[in-house]
């Protein structure tokens, strides 16, 4: 580096004496012109971020509120399914009914047509004994009025079932309506979220560039100020640094010397205490490991039944937060759970593989909106091993939120979220699941206890 300033140095000096005066100073003026230019343009980009991020925070809040609108629309349409799923066996249990009502009294109508046509001689004529037939003719008698009483009912059931197809074609109507609309939600939805991806990139290009001109700018500058001292410096620099090296050689020849005899003194001593503490070392380890096996074990049964005991508690809570107001929002201890749909494995509680679950499975529809369980900053978004697509949020005060099961990630590492803004979408087919933990300071903590659960609940 040394030999590199010199043949500068060199090659400066050897110019005639006014390039050396006025081509430097030339290039600085026109240098610290271009750096005042660059300082007007960035506070200039700095106003226009200002605007863009007031735009940015409208958004926000319009993306938060249309997706209550959907978790809301997708609650509903659960409802009208299920209605117009009972509605449709109650359908065609009465159709089946009807029908095998109606085979029953077509046999006795014909029957008794067949009776009406036979004239009383010709009745007495039969090769049946009089007693036989007097008892038919009885028979016949008394199952007019049970016929006549089936058919009345046989009316009231065909009433009935065109009531319930009424009813169905209703449900089938509103269950319809409700799917367009919340196919209305999520594409207004999707586009809120692509000018947001918009307004976040609209001046960051060109920000990165100014910043990078002025730091060249810079550079410049202070290089052709300074040249001529730095040669001197390293000059100097170079002189006192080989004179160090020299010194700090001498020594450290010194120093290896006395080091390796002290080294064989000392490897003498250990060797001879060596074997006796691997000795009793092997013993000692010997009997923590069989101390920690029995603690472990019991530590492992203690934990297992805490779990099972706490997951039992905290399904008869929730049970008894959603009798007091079925209709609300699917939230628990004042959080929002980040996707609407069924709870279907707690806290605790074995999941599909016959492992402790460490957070909670929601089973959602296709293509529901997931949101931010609380306010906080993206610290992971993307692909992790056998998770598929995870979202990790930071929430503060040790406090982080883990989503798996996502179909499609629409925010970016290190965005601040607020409470209830889109995140991602889940898959758009079959019955997707979403897994959602809550971890403070690293360890496992029951979500349904919220952001206010105690320490040292967690598993590992």
């Amino acid at each position: 580096m040394l030999a590199g300033f010199v043949v500068i140095a060199g090659l400066i000096l050897a110019q005639p004496a006014n390039a050396q005066s006025e081509a430097p100073k030339d290039t600085l003026k026109r240098v610290e012109q271009q750096l005042q230019t660059g300082k007007q343009r960035q506070q200039q980009l700095e106003r226009q971020s200002q605007a863009l991020q007031t735009e940015l925070d409208d958004l926000r809040g319009r993306l938060i509120a249309l997706a209550d609108q959907a978790r809301g629309q997708e609650q509903t349409l659960d409802q009208l399914e299920e209605s117009l799923a009972a509605l449709e066996a109650e359908e065609r249990d009465r159709s089946a009914g009807l029908d095998a009502e109606r085979q029953q009294i077509a046999t006795l109508l014909a029957a008794l047509q067949r009776l009406a046509r036979i004239p009383p001689e010709a009745a007495l004529a039969r090769p049946e004994s009089p007693v036989d037939t007097l008892r038919s003719a009885l028979l016949l008698r008394d199952a007019v009025p049970a016929l006549k009483a089936r058919a009345d009912a046989l009316a009231q059931a065909l009433t009935a079932l065109a009531d319930t197809r009424g009813k169905l074609v209703d449900q089938r109507a509103k269950a319809l309506a409700a799917r367009v609309s919340l196919s209305e939600k999520q594409d207004e939805m999707n586009r809120l979220i692509a000018r947001r991806e918009e307004l976040s990139r609209q001046t960051e290009e060109e920000r990165v560039q100014v910043g990078q001109r002025m730091a060249d700018l810079s550079g410049q500058a202070t290089d052709l100020r300074q040249l001529m001292e730095r040669i001197e410096a390293e000059r100097r620099a170079a002189i006192e640094a080989a004179a160090r090296r020299e010194a700090e050689r001498r020594e450290a020849e010194r120093k290896e010397a006395a080091r390796r005899e002290a080294e064989k003194r000392e490897a003498e001593r250990r060797l001879a205490a060596q074997k006796e503490a691997e000795r009793k070392a092997a013993e000692r380890k010997l009997a923590e490991l069989r101390a920690a096996e029995q603690k472990v074990a019991e530590e492992k049964a203690a934990e297992e039944k805490r779990a099972k005991d706490e997951a039992a508690r905290e399904a008869a809570r929730e049970r008894e937060l959603a009798a007091k107001s079925p209709d609300g929002p699917p939230a628990v201890a004042g959080m929002v759970l980040p996707a609407a749909g069924k709870l279907t494995t707690r806290f605790g509680e074995a999941d599909r593989f016959g492992a402790t679950s460490r957070g909670v499975t929601v089973q959602t529809r296709p293509g529901a909106a997931v949101v931010a369980p609380r306010g906080g900053t993206i610290v992971f978004a993307g692909p992790f091993k056998g998770y598929g697509l995870i979202l990790i949020v930071e929430h503060g005060n040790g406090y982080h939120s883990l989503i798996a099961g996502l179909g499609r990630i629409d925010t970016a590492v290190g965005r601040k979220v607020a409470s209830g803004e889109p995140l991602a979408v889940m898959p758009s087919d079959g019955n997707p699941d979403l897994y959602f933990e809550l971890r403070r300071n690293g360890q496992p903590i029951n979500p349904q206890r919220g952001f206010g659960a105690p320490e040292g609940k967690g598993q590992g």
